[in-house]
């Protein structure tokens, strides 16, 4: 599902003193915005999953920052839409300067968490992955990260299916038994509907 000509931006990464920030431009036009203000190779140009040397400038052509740009086409990136990263120098400068030249160039600031939920909008996670985004950068224990990377792996998604059909077949025995509860057939073998339950 697509946003239209919606493109949103964001810092990815905390802010404050750091070797690297990380910031990120997703939607139909990230590609063109990020271009815009990029000097180095084209990323129109550019094959997708590439990643780019060059520097980072405002819209009027001052340079903010040498930087390496990866680019991701629709619907392989994380948001399942184009999608650029701008790994350049942290600190509270530079990144906010570079994300100030995005969305000069047409990009929209991203609302909290807005990334993630393209993400699941588009099918790239379902609920249970996004909630644990939430859990794995909020985890504050070895087993809080742990259940957290779990979910975001997609194990519990898988646990939730399997029970999911279980319960289906349990429910179908039940009510063909129950629509021909006054015949002498008997549809379903008790001992494995207990068997089934005691799963559930």
């Amino acid at each position: 599902m697509s946003h239209g000509g919606d493109t949103i931006a964001a810092i990815a990464t905390a802010r404050g003193r750091a070797a690297l920030a990380i910031v990120r431009v997703s939607g139909p036009a990230a590609v063109g915005i990020a271009s815009a203000c990029f000097r180095g190779k084209d990323l129109d140009a550019v094959d997708p999953d590439t990643v780019h040397f060059g520097r980072f400038v405002t819209p009027d052509g001052q340079e903010i920052d040498q930087v390496v740009a990866t680019v991701f086409r629709a619907p392989r990136s994380a948001t399942g839409e184009d999608l650029v990263e701008i790994s350049c120098h942290g600190g509270d400068f530079a990144p906010v300067l570079i994300l100030k030249s995005l969305l000069s160039a047409g990009a929209r600031m991203a609302r909290p968490g807005e990334f993630t939920q393209r993400a699941f909008i588009n099918g790239k996670m379902d609920l249970t992955q996004a909630e644990a985004v939430a859990d794995l950068i909020h985890a504050s224990s070895s087993l809080a990260h742990r259940t957290a990377v779990n979910q975001l792996e997609g194990r519990y998604s898988e646990l939730l299916a399997n029970l999911r059909n279980e319960l289906l077949g349990v429910s179908a025995l039940v009510e063909l038994e129950l629509d021909f509860s006054e015949e002498d057939v008997e549809f379903a073998d008790r001992a494995r509907l207990a068997e089934l339950l005691s799963k559930v």
